[in-house]
């Protein structure tokens, strides 16, 4: 097997955007000001390996503020977001709280905000019971904003009578799939508003891009990340798409299929947003153990986004 040549093509970007790093950098720092334990709610990112990682230093992760014991501790909100209601539990239960949420999810809610004050009637495209979805619609009173997963969805949605509408996406979404509902709503409602600059974020398109670049030229692609990240599971479905069918979503429990390397010559590899690059060398080193490895990179674009930790933790 060793004498077996595969070239792998490294997608780039990939791994770590500025949203994740952002999030990971808080927790770290809120351990270091308040000392552990500090809470989470929910995972902070959606990546096992960072999350192991952060509880092996001192974060106990929650799905609600009600399960956290000691209310004299800080949270901290995930890069996600989270409904309004949240902070405002925080305070009643008067616990400190850090918000890690993404500046570009924030941006989303500011503008579902102003749409809403404006007098429009919104609709968000995402996936149902995703956290950014939770949190985004949780910016609104109820029956202001209305969720649109696909084409179908826009076909039976029916919009009351002399209501303004406009659309936000959730930021993790594939820019090709975001495109075709886009149009459909367009075309059912011609005067729909759209956002001023594109909802998804710079770090999901330009992921997106790297991976189209090359999948026409691999014989099988892998994705790290994990299952419930939407921007990695969008990776996977963007290979596929691109034109390598034999596309697979490594994550924890994943084992390498290396008998079907056996047919391979070239493969792809990226990571999702919250996969940490460690990974990805992991992974190629397991490769190495069993064949000859030849690594390109092929990088479409250089990413220099840097978001600052709050204040409060310098």
């Amino acid at each position: 097997m060793k004498n077996k040549e595969i070239k792998i093509l490294l997608s780039a970007p990939r791994g770590f955007c500025a949203g994740v790093e952002r999030a990971i950098e808080i927790v770290k720092k809120s351990l270091k000001k308040y000392g552990a334990p500090v809470y989470v709610r929910h995972e902070i990112v959606h990546n096992k390996y960072v999350v192991d990682s952060l509880k092996a230093i001192g974060a106990i992760f929650v799905e609600e503020l009600e399960e956290i014991k000691d209310k004299s501790r800080p949270v901290i909100f995930s890069a996600h977001g989270v409904p309004k209601i949240v902070p405002e539990q925080a305070d009643n239960y008067k616990m400190e709280y850090i918000d890690a949420t993404c500046p570009l999810v924030s941006k989303v809610h500011r503008e579902a905000e102003n749409l809403y004050k404006a007098g429009y009637h919104i609709v968000l495209i995402g996936h149902n019971n995703h956290p950014e979805v939770i949190g985004t619609m949780g910016q609104l009173p109820d029956g202001a904003i209305d969720l649109i997963q696909d084409e179908h969805d826009v076909e039976s949605y029916e919009l009351g009578k002399n209501k303004k509408i406009a659309y936000v996406t959730q930021t993790t979404l594939s820019v090709d799939d975001t495109k075709d509902i886009i149009n459909a709503l367009k075309k059912k409602f011609p005067e729909i508003k759209e956002p001023f600059k594109d909802d998804i974020c710079y770090a999901t398109t330009n992921r997106q891009a790297a991976v189209k670049n090359i999948a026409k030229q691999c014989d099988m692609f892998f994705v790290l990340g994990s299952q419930n990240s939407s921007n990695s599971v969008r990776l996977v479905e963007v290979a596929e798409q691109s034109g390598c069918p034999h596309t697979e979503l490594i994550h924890s429990e994943s084992e390498i299929p290396y008998e079907k390397l056996l047919n391979c010559k070239t493969i792809g590899i990226s990571s999702g947003a919250s996969a940490p690059e460690i990974l990805v060398e992991d992974f190629i080193n397991k490769l190495k153990i069993r064949f000859k490895i030849k690594v390109e990179e092929v990088e479409i674009i250089k990413e220099n986004i840097v978001f600052k930790v709050p204040a409060k933790l310098n």
